[in-house]
């Protein structure tokens, strides 16, 4: 499964003002709500029934909350660039500015771990982490995690008179 087809614009928000890990996982519930139709108080459980196994903070300012879902047969994901990096019990103790949950279906669990994979490999990507965290927008942000960029080339012009490397 493809980003771009878990992901959309909707979901993706930029410098998104957080407090705390509660707080990033209760914006998460609203935004996958929403784009479900599903009730957000039952998305957040999910959230939080996961993280009590283990905190999905895998390090480098960077979370993968995810969960099973049991009243949809569509997968959803949210991205969230903080504005200020928030505590969130990472394997590196390292406070994370990037959150990228996934929501998927109970009967989609082989897909599940595809796209898990798919993320976590896209997010090891020192170049894709440099440019999430300087997306000024959520279409920016959006572009970034989203697009399939070729060998070397920048994956969307930031404006930036950094040059890549």
């Amino acid at each position: 499964m493809q980003i771009n087809q878990v992901l959309t614009l909707g979901c993706t928000k930029s410098a998104v003002q957080c407090s705390s890990k509660k707080r990033a996982l209760e914006l998460i519930s609203q935004l996958a709500a929403a784009e479900l139709g599903d009730n957000e108080k039952d998305l957040f459980d999910c959230l939080l029934i996961r993280e009590k196994m283990g905190s999905t903070g895998i390090g480098n300012g960077i979370a993968i909350p995810h969960g099973r879902i049991f009243n949809s047969e569509q997968a959803v994901a949210v991205l969230i660039q903080c504005k200020e990096p928030i505590e969130f019990d990472a394997i590196d103790n390292t406070p994370v500015d990037i959150l990228f949950a996934l929501l998927v279906p109970d009967s989609q669990c082989k897909e599940h771990l595809k796209t898990l994979s798919t993320i976590a490999e896209r997010l090891s990507d020192k170049r894709v982490l440099k440019q999430l965290r300087a997306a000024k927008d959520d279409q920016q942000l959006y572009n970034i995690m989203a697009g399939e960029p070729a060998n070397n080339e920048p994956l969307v012009n930031t404006q930036s008179t950094d040059k890549m490397g």
